[in-house]
């Protein structure tokens, strides 16, 4: 029986992921665990426990007392916030990842799952459909933490066997939880300021092209590599992940065809040379081939879906 620990639960995939694990292997068997408990947040929905990453022994006895043998690894401070703070950033992403990963080996966990980001990739690295092996010197805390412990996973599985399994999300849009400090979250906040004021101010230019991708998108395809046959599988860092690609003049103009009277302002911050250290679409070639990848979502029908979800919500209750 698959039972399985989820760290970062509270978070913008892990609230998601969540529910879609529950919904798939029943509530009593997905443990969703935090640094602090949500309030009205559907993790708290079935088993849920408070735990520091950083604390081995604590997810030690989590993973003996639940019978954990699949684990979820969330946990990260996300790339604008680690550039404010990167010590930090670092000790959360790196070290968290290491007791994972050395968990995994002690206690026997047969799969592990950690992602990555498009925040490996930095100068030298194409800037159009970027490859799966490009060059990866990236200029950002979040990125080193993230190129470094796509390494550490490939060494355990390597060394170890450990079946971990990873992507490099690109920017991830949702309506059901809010921002969380990642450099690609205008695509989240200008919904809500859309419907509220009709009108938004970004710190990106308005040319910044950027990867993203709707939520839906990103949960399935986090399944469907989980759920991928292991002898399939050749990447063991983590695998390019590709949903669609847009700058933030074409996702105002995406709006503006629903809410005619939306404006758009532009005033870049320290965010805008994290962005323009990315590259600005990915190729995730080996993706589609070893496990039949393909997103579902466009500009289109993710600005359709934003706004109708967005809209049915209380939108002030975001800016308390």
């Amino acid at each position: 029986m698959t039972r399985i620990l989820i760290t970062g639960a509270a978070g913008q995939i892990g609230t998601e992921l969540t529910i879609a694990l529950r919904k798939k292997y029943g509530a009593k068997n997905v443990l969703a665990t935090d640094i602090k408990e949500p309030k009205d947040s559907p993790v708290t929905d079935g088993a849920f426990e408070l735990l520091d990453a950083l604390d081995a022994k604590q997810m030690c006895k989590y993973i003996r007392d639940y019978k954990i043998n699949h684990i979820y690894h969330l946990s990260a401070m996300l790339s604008a916030t680690a550039e404010q703070y990167p010590r930090k950033g670092w000790d959360l992403n790196m070290l968290s990842l290491l007791n994972v990963l050395e968990l995994s080996r002690e206690e026997g966990i047969k799969r592990v799952f950690w992602p990555s980001s498009i925040a490996v990739f930095g100068k030298g690295a194409k800037k159009v459909k970027c490859e799966q092996y490009e060059v990866q010197k990236p200029a950002t805390v979040y990125g080193i933490s993230k190129s470094a412990g796509e390494l550490w996973c490939n060494y355990y599985f390597e060394k170890y066997g450990i079946d971990v399994r990873s992507l490099r999300y690109p920017g991830l849009i949702s309506y059901k939880t809010l921002p969380g400090g990642g450099t690609t979250d205008y695509a989240v906040d200008i919904f809500f300021k859309a419907v509220a004021e009709r009108k938004y101010t970004c710190y990106l230019k308005e040319g910044t092209r950027l990867p993203m991708m709707y939520m839906d998108d990103a949960i399935r395809a986090t399944l469907e590599l989980m759920e991928a046959n292991k002898n399939k599988l050749s990447v063991r860092t983590s695998y390019n992940l590709s949903g669609v690609d847009f700058t933030p003049a074409a996702l105002a103009a995406s709006i503006r065809e629903r809410i005619g009277e939306f404006e758009m302002s532009y005033a870049p911050d320290f965010r805008q040379a994290i962005a323009e250290s990315w590259p600005g679409s990915i190729d995730d070639y080996y993706a589609q081939k070893e496990w039949n990848w393909k997103p579902k979502y466009n500009l289109e029908r993710i600005t359709k879906e934003m706004l109708t979800e967005v809209s049915s919500q209380r939108v002030n209750e975001y800016y308390l």
